[in-house]
């Protein structure tokens, strides 16, 4: 396949202008969305193949967010690609402001594994919706889910507009070497340090969702069964193979006992006694994975789980207690159904603990003590956070989601997926033919006095 091609197909796609009419994205989306309910129970085979997800799981995280990203974006369009009014200041008059969001051209979508539907097709909502072409490239580790992808878009759309690039990370590099107006990324650290590296050489923007280790931290005030069951549900999801997904547990020393027989009772209600039997429950992604994830266990303490299936890849959930905090499975982003748990006795403490690993994609607090949330939300910094519950935050059109740091930059859902996709450009509309002369030479007399006053008007 010639990348370079297609690149330039879409360049010259866009170009025509046949992108920007806001009539004829909410006519894509609408498309994307009835072509999408028409492929529901192939997609959610594709996703059961390749990670092994329920029906329900399936549809409720990959599914089911794309189509309300749909809607969201479809019904507020028109809103967002109007722009707005900026202020003008008085050193302007006569004149006024706006800003304009105008879409880049031809972007580059690098999709992971671990959603592979979602993660895939919400950048490429929002990149349509900013009137943007764009080249998808799926994972190659979610094969199904892959070629049911290509599939659907395909189907829909002319190569010029949308293509998709199946193929591996020699693909991914091809890719990443053209002159794409924009680049969207979403997995891991060091491959997307290779992104960055190949997109410098174009001088192309990126915008990075990557991951890390984000914490939970439960004190003596929060609801302990409530903690418990929200935060596994958030480490079982997927398999743990999700990038907010709750990394490890700090738990206040005093109820850190109580916290554990929650989990396991927490776990025993959602799972059964044999989570490996569930089908509910996933698959790790691959065999490199899965023996990662066994490394990790090794020389920890194990609370309860550590059941696993070699032939299905299916490891169970598992609580490790108070590993060092040098140990692989405290410096390294776990990625899987494995949760340390560690104790702590002041928030000081927690935070402290935190701030040994870089900033997280995510944070969890779980208190009812008011002050205490104050001192968890700005003790260290993070993505984005829940109180009293983990992951759902993600899910939300209204609220942007991106990573600080290493665990990402900028921002994606609705209209932040929106701008993500947009260039916001500024203009400033000179009025009426009064044509002040303090800016024009020669610069004589109490002109710069006269420009000193007006420049404080700002």
């Amino acid at each position: 396949m010639n990348y370079q091609s297609i690149l330039q197909s879409q360049q010259d796609f866009f170009r025509s202008g046949a992108t920007l009419p806001v009539s004829y994205r909410r006519e894509v989306l609408s498309l994307l969305e009835g072509a999408i309910r028409n492929r529901r129970e192939q997609i959610e085979d594709a996703l059961a193949r390749d990670l092994g997800k329920s029906r329900q799981e399936a549809y409720s995280t990959e599914i089911a967010v794309v189509l309300n990203e749909l809607r969201f974006a479809r019904r507020h369009l028109k809103k967002w690609a109007r722009g707005k009014t900026a202020v003008t200041p008085l050193s302007h008059w006569p004149g006024s402001q706006h800003l304009a969001p105008v879409p880049y051209g031809s972007v580059l979508i690098l999709a992971p594994w671990n959603y592979p539907f979602q993660l895939c097709l919400s950048p490429l909502i929002s990149a349509l919706a900013a009137g943007n072409c764009a080249v998808v490239k799926p994972s190659e580790l979610a094969g199904q889910t892959a070629l049911a992808i290509c599939e659907l878009l395909e189907e829909l759309f002319s190569p010029e507009y949308v293509s998709v690039c199946l193929g591996d990370g020699n693909t991914a590099a091809a890719l990443t070497a053209l002159s794409f107006d924009k680049i969207f990324f979403t997995g891991s650290a060091a491959v997307g340090q290779k992104v960055l590296a190949a997109a410098a050489q174009n001088l192309t923007p990126v915008t990075l969702e990557l991951g890390g280790k984000s914490p939970c931290i439960v004190d003596a005030s929060a609801d302990l069964k409530a903690a418990a069951r929200r935060i596994m549900w958030g480490k079982i999801l997927n398999c743990g193979q999700t990038c907010v997904a709750p990394d490890y547990v700090l738990v206040q020393r005093s109820v850190k006992e109580v916290f554990i027989r929650q989990c396991r009772a927490a776990l025993e209600e959602f799972l059964g006694v044999n989570p490996l039997a569930s089908p509910d429950y996933g698959h790790i992604i691959n065999n490199a994975h899965y023996q990662r994830l066994l490394r990790l266990l090794e020389g920890c303490q194990i609370l309860f789980g550590r059941e696993t299936d070699s032939q299905t890849l299916r490891l169970s959930p598992t609580l490790v207690d108070h590993p060092d905090l040098d140990s692989p499975v405290m410096r390294e982003e776990i990625f899987g159904p494995i949760l340390p748990v560690l104790p702590f006795d002041t928030l000081e403490e927690a935070i402290g603990i935190v701030q040994k690993n870089p900033q997280p994609l995510a944070a969890y607090f779980f208190s009812k003590d008011k002050q205490a949330l104050k001192v968890l939300q700005s003790g260290f910094s993070y993505g984005g956070c829940c109180i009293n519950d983990t992951v759902l935050h993600l899910a939300s059109p209204y609220l942007p989601f991106g990573g600080i740091g290493k665990s990402g930059t900028g921002e994606s859902h609705g209209v932040y997926g929106f701008l993500t996709f947009s260039h916001l450009q500024g203009c400033y509309h000179r009025l009426g033919q009064a044509e002040p002369s303090l800016r024009y030479p020669p610069y004589t007399g109490k002109k710069l006095t006269w420009v000193e006053k007006v420049m404080d008007l700002f």
